[in-house]
């Protein structure tokens, strides 16, 4: 009886119009197309940071002899506020907070193929160790460049396997 629900679920699931996006491993259309994208330098620490992980996202390192199709360019704000003010007039909290406007363009017409943005925003404790403050600033920045990296490859994925299925 549970093999025969098993099996029900199978065909029900395979009915349902799903396909998963990576079906194929390194060698499928989603796969390559994200390996031809080459990204560009984005400005700052910031920039540094969403760039490697967006390099790292892609695939690119990897994608030997493949020449790229699309260049990704990012244009990052990063900004960080202090609120929740104290009773002694010290700051208690800050929010930091990483935007990005992002451009996927076809190199061999030059038209843009994608333009959206993207975001992530993280709270940080402000304590009396100022060390302990920069560490956790650095460590949000660090946490919503991944973040904002994996939004933007997860949409060039959308968009590249809209392409294929068109």
């Amino acid at each position: 009886m549970r093999v025969l629900a098993a099996l029900l679920a199978t065909f029900a699931l395979a009915g349902c119009g799903l396909q998963p996006m990576y079906a194929g491993g390194g060698s499928a259309a989603v796969a390559q197309g994200l390996a031809g994208v080459e990204v560009s330098a984005i400005e700052g620490r910031a920039g540094w940071l969403v760039r490697n992980a967006l390099v790292d996202e892609l695939g690119v390192s990897g994608a030997r002899g493949v020449s790229p199709r699309y260049r990704l360019d990012v244009r990052l704000d990063d900004s960080l506020e202090s609120f929740a003010l104290l009773s002694d007039d010290t700051v208690g909290r800050e929010r930091r907070t990483l935007r990005a406007r992002y451009q996927l363009v076809d190199i061999g017409s030059g038209a843009i193929v994608l333009d959206q943005t993207a975001g992530s925003d993280a709270g940080i404790d402000v304590v009396s160790s100022d060390y302990a403050t920069i560490a956790a600033e650095q460590t949000a920045l660090e946490n919503m460049a991944k973040d904002v990296a994996g939004r933007i490859v997860t949409n060039v994925a959308l968009r590249l396997r809209g392409d294929t299925n068109q």
